[in-house]
């Protein structure tokens, strides 16, 4: 029986593990899923997230939960050698090991692309993990209870400025629920005004939204600078050293939370262990039917897809003819995946991917959304129906769909949870704080040193007499002052003296 190996469960992973449990007949494979986190994140929903609109288990399947007839392995792969049919799979705990399959499918996803910009590495946070999104709705709860304890000042202003790099989908959409979040928290802080909030964000591009016209994302400026929230435009960010941002335009200010959304790369821990060809923007080469390979040649037994693959888009509308990495073209890539791994197990042949954007849809917080199809573009609260309600369909499972709509439901009628979990990053911080600990064992005192007294010859000779005359008598002699006690031996060891 062939043994199907998929590197990464996340959308493209996770949909070609479920729809080969539908297609594949009994005993016809066997497949198995590594990723290093045991559930697949539904990324469209970070946003939310982090504005306390969806609980954050609620965003993720778990994947041993919904793949009943995959073998689940929670590890990280650390090298294909597709040459020989083996990767290596290592684990967090225990020693790595070699996994010999038959079919490999690449499926593991992007992350976060930086720049080398001071103080980004160590003082900003990305959005493409739930981790992520929970630690930033902590952050802003947390500052807001600081802020609020703060007289005004620079302090109080560093913990009420927001900023977000990056002016794509996932940057307006954080960004402008954010907004929305903070303005709903002040109802609960008395002691804090809307004018001490501030939010920027920050777009070294001309223009925001590339996915919609040019007149809606004029549209999304505008809107969000009435809610107060200001984008900066054909501005880069220089610095951000200890949180203090400094731009090109010459403006600085400080910040307590950078929240960092500008582009991603394929993932180059798998991508850069692996054998399998890789175009120049650090992806895997992907034909349009999803075999890794071109046009002139095809990688036998290897499937790629998701943002990790360099897939063509047949359609056309591809930035640079392949498909852009987004949560639309992987969920169905990996449907497809799994449908043509099926037909050639079966000798049959693989199908093209084809899709065409059927338009963009995007939350900007409560009851302000926009939709872009063609030239068609609806805003405001209409928008923001049709956003909740074609994310909360996608979401794979009837189980994980109720969950998400119920929470909504819940919140429409009792508002948003305002509870901080900042303190989780460090759960045993209070239980060691007034944990009983064993007193460590007092040292013992040094003993008094004894003062040594010169001694004539003559006295020594008449300390020595005595000692003779007792050892005749079977008596123990005293230790001579000054001598070690081990040199005294006890009574019973004492020589035995023969009776005249």
């Amino acid at each position: 029986m062939p043994k199907i190996l998929i590197v990464g469960g996340g959308y493209a992973g996770f949909y070609t593990a479920w729809k080969l449990e539908k297609w594949l007949r009994p005993g016809e494979a066997e497949v198995t899923v590594v990723d290093p986190l045991p559930y697949m994140t539904y990324q469209p929903f970070l946003p939310e997230v982090a504005a306390g609109s969806i609980e954050p288990r609620h965003a993720v399947v778990a994947q041993r939960r919904h793949l009943k007839k995959t073998n689940v392995i929670t590890a990280k792969v650390t090298g294909i050698d597709h040459a020989s049919k083996t990767a290596t799979i290592t684990p967090e705990v225990g020693e790595a090991f070699d996994f010999e399959y038959d079919i490999v499918v690449v499926t593991g996803g992007a992350v976060s692309r930086t720049f080398p910009i001071p103080g980004i590495a160590d003082n900003a946070i990305g959005l493409k993990a739930i981790e992520e999104a929970v630690a930033i709705r902590d952050r802003v709860l947390t500052n807001f209870d600081k802020a609020a304890s703060l007289p005004p000042g620079p302090e109080r202003e560093r913990l009420l400025t927001f900023v977000v790099v990056g002016g794509g989908f996932a940057g307006i959409e954080v960004f402008a629920e954010l907004r929305s979040f903070a303005s709903a928290l002040l109802k609960y802080y008395p002691q804090l005004t809307f004018d001490e909030t501030h939010f920027h964000l920050i777009e070294a591009m001309g223009r925001i939204m590339p996915e919609v016209s040019l007149e809606t994302s004029h549209w999304v400026i505008k809107h969000l600078a009435q809610r107060g929230a200001q984008i900066h435009l054909d501005t880069q960010l220089t610095s951000a050293v200890d949180g203090h941002i400094e731009l090109s335009t010459g403006e600085s200010f400080d910040t307590d939370l950078i929240v960092w959304t500008a582009g991603v790369m394929a993932n180059p821990a798998i991508v850069r262990t692996s054998d399998l060809p890789v175009e120049e923007r650090g992806r895997i080469k992907a034909r349009a039917d999803l075999r890794v390979g071109d046009d002139d040649e095809i990688v036998p037994d290897a499937w790629a897809a998701g943002d990790i693959a360099a897939v063509p888009d047949l359609s056309g509308g591809g930035v640079g003819g392949y498909c852009v990495p987004n949560a639309q073209h992987a969920v169905r890539q990996g449907k497809l995946m799994a449908k043509n791994i099926v037909a050639v197990l079966r000798g049959e042949e693989p199908k093209d991917y084809f899709h065409k954007n059927m338009g963009a849809v995007a939350g900007l917080g409560i009851g302000s959304g926009v939709f872009q199809s063609g030239k068609l573009a609806i805003k405001g609260v209409l928008a923001w129906f049709a956003h909740r309600g074609y994310h909360g369909l996608a979401m794979p499972s009837w189980e994980r769909k109720f969950r998400v709509f119920w929470g909504w439901w819940n919140n429409f009628w009792l508002g948003r949870d305002i509870v901080s979990l900042a303190a989780v990053q460090q759960p045993r911080a209070q239980f060691e704080a007034f944990a009983a600990r064993p007193k460590p064992p007092a040292e013992a005192a040094p003993a008094p040193a004894k003062a040594v007294e010169a001694k004539s010859p003559k006295a020594a000779s008449a300390k020595k007499a005595p000692t003779k005359a007792a050892a005749a008598k079977g008596e123990a002699a005293p230790a001579a002052e000054g001598a070690p006690a081990a040199d005294a031996k006890p009574v019973a060891e004492a020589e035995p003296v023969a009776a005249k």
